[in-house]
């Protein structure tokens, strides 16, 4: 019974433009480290799984640049997914294949483009999870202890311990809770039994497949279409009509929200989804004005603004709550309000036909 590991990099990370591209997406950036996200999940992944048994999937633009920052991926374990379907498809093609190497491998599922601080309390949390499944049949999420009432996050809300491994304990999960409101996170903050949903697990990759089976099943079906042309010529063509025909829908509320399997590692990994450039004025060092500084630049009379800059210096005077943010081609001004909705202009883009810009 071996540990598998699935990093999901198939993303496109729209509210990171005008650095975030199609070709080369926020997981493949230096944000924080002068190793890319991706890179950083791969490394955190290494002392607990080996490379050979670390999976990859993403789509067919992004393959050659997941080569080129780690050339050690093995091309066997690199899944193309035709075109993102959100994250069930992604996780369920991935499981068909881990399967295959292991009727009862077990499986981490990471995005690939988190930040995590306490690496050492994130590898136990995988040791612990593995330990556990090696004796139950459970769909571990690991759950990140709030720290703030942020609304950003969805919650997962917990109930009684139903084992503790190493001084761990792993508790039964008792709903799963959409992005709340400001006084919702300030209540679930309040209550102790509220953890927010990383959005990373770990199974046994034929446990998630029976879950798959019996609350997606029409997914199932074209999973078991696609298993039967494994190795053959047709796979491709397989997989990509199996797309077609899925819906799109996550994990959560494909499966998560319905299994009676689910249960929650509480856990304090210095953990952010980076989800936006907010979220990365908020993880950046800052002066005493509240501005956050990456790369070359210049700030006076200025207050609680981030400054990202790759190439160009950067001056910025007498602002206050603006990103401000260049690439080789671009530049983006936005209120740090707004940092949400910076998909909505890579949406402009696409419909002015800006495809350079995308």
């Amino acid at each position: 019974m071996n540990m598998f590991a699935v990093i999901m990099a198939g993303g496109v990370g729209t509210r990171f433009w005008p650095h975030s591209r199609e070709k080369k997406p926020k997981q493949f950036l230096r944000i924080f480290d002068q190793r890319t996200l991706i890179q950083q999940t791969y490394d955190r992944l290494l002392p607990v799984i080996p490379n050979e048994r670390i999976y990859f999937v993403l789509n067919t633009n992004q393959k050659a640049e997941l080569l080129r920052q780690i050339p050690q991926a093995e091309e066997e374990n690199i899944i193309i997914e035709p075109f993102g379907k959100n994250t069930a498809p992604c996780i369920g093609l991935a499981a068909l294949h881990i399967q295959r190497q292991d009727p009862e491998a077990i499986m981490v599922v990471l995005p690939a483009d988190h930040l995590i601080r306490n690496i050492a309390a994130f590898q136990k949390v995988l040791r612990v999870g593995e330990k556990f499944l090696q004796q139950q049949d459970y769909l571990v999420t690991i759950g990140v202890t709030p720290d703030r009432p942020a609304t950003g996050y969805g919650y997962i809300q917990f109930s009684e311990p139903i084992a503790e491994i190493d001084g761990i304990p792993i508790y039964r999960v008792k709903t799963f809770a959409e992005k709340p409101t400001l006084d919702t996170a300030q209540r679930f903050l309040k209550s102790g039994d509220f953890v927010r949903n990383s959005g990373m697990f770990i199974w046994k990759a034929k446990i998630i497949l029976e879950e798959i089976e019996e609350f997606l099943p029409e997914f199932y079906d074209g999973l078991m279409e696609i298993e039967n042309h494994i190795g053959q010529p047709t796979y491709w063509e397989v997989v990509e009509t199996v797309y077609r025909q899925i819906r799109s829908i996550s994990i959560d509320y494909g499966v998560m929200e319905k299994s009676r399997r689910v249960c929650v590692i509480k856990s304090d990994l210095g953990w952010s989804d980076v989800g936006s450039w907010d979220e990365v004025h908020k993880l950046v060092d800052k002066d005493k004005n509240g501005n956050g500084i990456v790369g070359e630049a210049l700030v006076k009379d200025s207050r609680e603004c981030l400054i990202f800059s790759t190439d160009k210096f950067i001056a910025a005077l007498g602002v206050e709550n603006l990103i401000i943010t260049e690439s080789e081609d671009a530049i983006l001004v936005c209120h740090k309000d707004q940092a949400q909705n910076v998909r909505e202009l890579v949406e402009l883009l696409k419909r002015k036909k800006l495809k350079n810009l995308i």
